[in-house]
């Protein structure tokens, strides 16, 4: 296996994993997490993979794999129009800013204009955005422009800027890079006033203040610093952007001891965990993942997007890797 689909399968397999080990705590606090279970270390409850954190990133590979590289917002617009906007079964987990921009599309809007709306800062668009950096495969400037396409569709502002730190980390993993140069990449991609460059500064600053200190610590403090507590959600994208790339510096780009840290935070814990898994898989690659997990990497249920059932996030990666070769 080339080191190219070795990296791809690892973001793919990774999101999928992260999906699924952070999903039976989504909601839950750090301390009920730590009060039920104390640290979790594996799967507390074995599901497939797919729940809307991964469903939604095949829905974006779908886009990648019709139009390829050079799409836009429109044509990620087109697909969402064709395969999201006809369903008619419950969108089972979707978040707000995915339903808002569905009905927007349906009324005839289209972006900027079907991602501009009250809860366009939410983490939708960063956990979906794992294919975009897979087919950039190291290439910066086209991982942002296709977040940006494709955060257009459903997202603003914030949203946006935080898939674009998510579509660079797993791009920059693709390239071979170090978590420490992932993380970079992350942080000056985004811009220098914006809540999610500050959030990310934080996470940093808190864990290399902390190195010498436990999971637990380091979760405590990290969680203090920015997390929104007081807010109703936890799917704020600043905050969870910021947890999930935290998890990788505290892991040091290995996969399983990111991923951990990642589902212990709770709060938007299959998310976090989605997205900390897609960069930590870049950065190990597939042959790294433990082989107890890979299990998880199953065809879809199409639980929240009818279309995605039986689509397989291998397969994808294989197919993103083919495209972008060509």
């Amino acid at each position: 296996m080339s080191q190219q689909l070795d990296r791809a399968r690892g973001s793919m397999a990774g999101l999928a994993i992260g999906d699924a080990l952070g999903r039976p705590v989504e909601g839950m606090s750090y301390q009920a997490i730590r009060e039920k279970y104390g640290a979790i270390d594996d799967f507390v409850n074995l599901e497939p993979a797919g729940s809307d954190d991964t469903e939604y990133a095949l829905l974006t590979a779908s886009a990648l794999l019709q139009y390829g590289i050079n799409n836009t917002a429109e044509d990620f617009a087109n697909v969402w129009k064709s395969k999201v906007c006809t369903q008619t079964a419950a969108f089972l987990g979707a978040g707000f800013s995915e339903m808002n921009a569905i009905q927007n599309l349906k009324i005839g809007l289209m972006p900027p204009f079907s991602g501009q709306h009250n809860h366009a800062w939410s983490d939708g668009l960063a956990m979906r955005v794992a294919p975009i950096g897979v087919l950039a495969n190291g290439d910066i400037t086209a991982a942002k422009r296709m977040a940006i396409a494709d955060g257009e569709v459903s997202h603003s502002g914030e949203g946006i800027y935080s898939g674009i730190a998510i579509a660079v980390a797993v791009t920059s993993g693709m390239a071979g890079k170090g978590y420490l140069e992932v993380y970079s990449d992350a942080l000056n991609s985004v811009p220098k006033d914006s809540w999610t460059y500050r959030t990310l500064v934080d996470a940093q600053n808190i864990l290399n203040e902390n190195v010498n200190e436990s999971l637990f610590v380091n979760a405590e403090k990290l969680l203090e610093k920015v997390a929104q507590t007081k807010y109703f959600f936890a799917d704020l994208a600043p905050e969870a952007v910021s947890l999930a790339l935290a998890s990788v510096l505290y892991g040091k780009g290995d996969f399983a001891k990111s991923l951990l840290f990642a589902v212990n935070l709770g709060r938007d814990a299959d998310t976090i965990a989605a997205m900390s898994g897609a960069v930590a898989g870049s950065i190990s690659g597939y042959e790294n993942i433990p082989d107890k997990w890979k299990v998880a990497v199953t065809s879809v249920g199409g639980s929240c997007l009818a279309f995605t059932k039986g689509m397989e996030p291998l397969s994808v990666a294989d197919s993103l890797v083919e495209m972008g070769s060509k």
